[in-house]
């Protein structure tokens, strides 16, 4: 039998876990090897960039869905739900550019939690009827 074909059988009747871990370790020893992690950095800065624009998509797509429903609430709700959804946007984008520590990773969970139960709150209360 040919090298590649004992190869290829055994990477396909491996478990796709190790699959997985091999693939990685051949990928990173191909970047230590050709020295390109200015360009793995490029990538990261880029994927990150690529990461925020994703959750502002989403974040449009479901104010889109729910606006008419939104509106129709009274101006200080709707401050309040605005105003969350854009500290939330601000807070993660904040975490995405700063050398995160342990004092900042707590800050970012705790706004990220006041802004979440802000939210919630306002919906819930919106949408409770007595």
């Amino acid at each position: 039998m040919d090298a590649r074909r004992v190869a290829w059988a055994v990477v396909s009747s491996a478990n796709r876990t190790l699959r997985g871990f091999l693939i990685l370790v051949v990928v990173s020893v191909v970047i230590v090897a050709l020295r390109l992690e200015a360009t793995l950095a490029a990538l990261y800065l880029i994927a990150k960039i690529a990461f925020l624009l994703a959750i502002a998509f989403f974040c449009y797509l479901l104010w889109r869905e729910h606006r008419s429903d939104i509106e129709t609430w009274p101006g200080r709700a709707r401050w309040v739900f605005y105003g969350s959804a854009a500290l939330i946007v601000a807070d993660i984008a904040a975490l995405s550019f700063i050398d995160e520590s342990g004092l900042d990773a707590v800050a970012f969970i705790l706004v990220l939690a006041a802004c979440g139960f802000a939210m919630w709150r306002t919906w819930r209360d919106q949408h409770t009827y007595v």
